[in-house]
């Protein structure tokens, strides 16, 4: 008997089974036939597209993987849900960013009904497709296969190299981030950065350079809004997609909303000292935000880990125009410190997290600013970028 098949023993997956009866799982990491509870789950060269009625995909499985190869009826979770759906759905996408700007909305309107999940908090498999506004961080893995879903509103944050091991180059990438544009309708609306302004859509256009360009457009006043960049962007984004659905702009409720931690959390130490915690900077672009904010200050940055073969290029730029000194960690400490050489920077190479805040700690002062940022994923010695974090925040709290 035919079924249908999830590619990928995941969150995602997991979430889709549960309301898809006729559904077996096929997984890279398994190598024999396996139980869980009521799942079935194949080693993936077992997966046969004559048994196969339809094909979803777990979003992190890339398009070279063999099973997406050999799929014929291959769609995203979005495509078999949000078409069931009566929802005015929100979108929102982007290199950096988009889990604030998805919660912010969702703080913003979930007094009207609003449900939020897709890449952050709950599957869109377990959301409730019958709610007024659905809310949904939509990665690029997400976008690559989606072929059928839409948004009402497009959110789309800047867009940097970024998974590009995955997409198999950064056009491809782009492509994928802007996909949605093709499906929108007339009355439907996407914001974009400029730089997408030629795009084609039937959806309402509206893009930016800055967060002034869409405050101007929207008449939102950023002067009554008590973020910072980069997440002035994202409260602007947040407030224009309330002007845009029930023209109301709540300062007050957004200036409620409490950042998530490893996102430029400012942390002092017993001596009054500001360290800075950006371990969720795990890309270039993510960094130099954050590098921005403290231009003006002599800075001591832990930089390392897992770039997955980025440039770093656009990074030591804007390093060479700061008062800097570097402390380079992780697997990728080497081309970190290549890297500083070349660019006249102050390096030095540490074994450990530790060992770099040790080193800063006996520099820095209370006019200076200490910023873990490593523009790197934290994969290569930890199990997420929050677990980084919180090592960074406990090592602080014990300095003396």
């Amino acid at each position: 008997m035919s079924k249908i098949s999830l590619f990928g023993y995941g969150k995602t997956t997991k979430a889709i089974a549960k309301k898809i009866k006729n559904a077996v799982f096929f997984d890279d990491n398994i190598k024999k036939y396996t139980q869980d509870g009521e799942f079935e789950i194949y080693p993936s060269n077992m997966f046969n597209t004559s048994q196969s009625i339809l094909e979803i995909p777990s979003p992190g499985i890339p398009p070279y993987n063999s099973m997406i190869k050999k799929a014929k009826n291959l769609v995203s979770d979005y495509d078999y849900f949000l078409p069931n759906s009566n929802a005015t759905s929100i979108w929102i996408s982007g290199t950096n960013g988009k889990t604030t700007t998805t919660k912010m909305i969702h703080h913003l309107l979930k007094d009207k009904g609003a449900k939020m999940g897709g890449n952050v908090g709950t599957p869109l498999a377990e959301l409730d497709l019958k709610s007024p506004l659905l809310i949904l961080e939509t990665s690029s893995f997400t976008l690559h296969y989606t072929n059928i879903a839409k948004p009402n509103i497009y959110i789309l944050l800047p867009v940097e190299e970024d998974h590009i091991s995955w997409h198999g180059s950064f056009e491809e990438y782009k492509k994928s981030k802007l996909k949605p544009l093709k499906f929108l309708k007339e009355g439907e609306v996407c914001i974009l950065p400029e730089e997408f302004k030629d795009e084609n859509t039937n959806g309402y256009k509206i893009t930016y350079k800055s967060s002034k360009d869409i405050a101007d457009f929207l008449d939102i006043d950023t002067k009554k809004i008590d973020s910072k960049e980069p997440f002035l962007l994202d409260a602007v984004l947040s407030l224009g997609v309330s002007r845009i659905l029930f023209d109301k702009v709540d300062y007050e409720k957004i200036n409620s909303f409490v950042l998530d931690p490893h996102r430029i959390e400012e942390i002092r130490d017993k001596n009054g000292r500001v360290w800075v915690n950006d371990s969720k900077g795990t890309n270039v672009h993510a960094t130099l935000q954050a590098i921005k904010r403290y231009k003006d200050k002599k800075i001591f940055i832990i930089l390392g880990g897992d770039d997955k073969g980025a440039d770093l290029t656009p990074l030591f730029n804007l390093l060479k125009e700061c008062d800097v000194e570097i402390s380079a960690v992780g697997s990728n400490k080497d081309k970190i410190v290549a890297f500083s050489k070349k660019n006249s920077l102050k390096a030095i190479k540490c074994k450990t997290l530790k060992d770099a805040i040790a080193n800063i700690d006996k520099k820095h002062s209370i006019d200076s600013i200490a910023l873990l940022s490593p523009a790197a994923s934290s994969l290569d010695e930890y199990n997420s970028y929050k677990q980084r974090g919180d090592i960074f925040k406990n090592l602080i709290q014990t300095l003396s």
